[in-house]
Parts: structure tokens; C-alpha cells; sequence
């Protein structure tokens, strides 16, 4: 069972930047694929972007191309997020799911594993 641990949100106003990290309990080089979540209020949870370590291969949902960026260090995962809008004010989830080193990560997936969230506030 893999455990995730979010950390780095907080509030901030339009146009800054935030870094969120996601400590994993373990890791399967090409077969573990991680994803970025988030949650807006009143809405519904959305994929923000994925990564297969060991592949590199990301991908990014349409209104976050550009302005953020999947990355990983060992058993850490990032959300760098640039440029931030009101509109990225979300309640962000990191998950986790085996993809068995299909190579197929992204977040059309039935993710098994997710962190508590950390709040992310965009104030214009």
C-alpha cells in the first residue's frame, strides 16, 4: 500500500507561484504512475497532470499547459505551478495507481492510492 503525503499549499494572489509536494511511502520505477488532482469548490475532482518515473512520460490537462509542471525526485513529487489564476483555487490531491509497466499513465485512471489534500487558494 502506498501512503502519500501532500505539503505546500497556501494562499496566493493571481500571477504567483506555488510548489506542492507529494512524499510516497514507495515507488516502482515504470510501473507506479502518479498524478496530480484537484477539487474546486462545488465542482468536481479533475486531473491536473501525471508522470510515469523511470519513463518521464507527463501529461497535463488543457488549462494547465504551460503554467505547470510535473516533476519527481526519488520517492518526491511536485506540482510546480506558475502563473496561477483564481481559477486554480482547488483543494489538490496527489494519488498513485500500478500500471503493471503497461506505460499507460494518465489520469483517466482508477488511481488506488491518494494523500489528504492541501488547500490551494488563488486570490485575484
Amino acid at each position: 500500500q502506498v501512503q502519500l503525503v501532500e505539503s505546500g499549499g497556501g494562499s496566493v494572489q493571481a500571477g504567483g507561484s506555488l510548489r506542492l509536494s507529494c512524499a510516497a511511502s514507495e515507488v516502482t520505477y515504470r510501473r507506479t504512475c502518479m498524478g496530480w488532482f484537484r477539487q474546486p469548490p462545488g465542482k468536481e475532482r479533475e486531473g491536473v497532470a501525471t508522470i510515469l518515473p523511470g519513463v518521464g512520460s507527463r501529461t497535463y490537462t488543457d488549462s494547465v499547459k504551460g503554467r505547470f509542471t510535473i516533476s519527481q525526485d526519488k520517492l518526491t513529487f511536485y506540482l510546480q505551478m506558475n502563473s496561477l489564476k483564481p481559477e486554480d483555487t482547488a483543494m489538490y490531491y496527489c494519488a498513485a495507481v500500478d500500471v503493471f509497466f503497461s506505460g499507460n499513465c494518465n489520469p483517466t485512471l482508477a488511481f488506488a492510492y491518494w494523500g489528504q489534500g492541501t488547500q490551494v487558494t488563488v486570490s485575484s
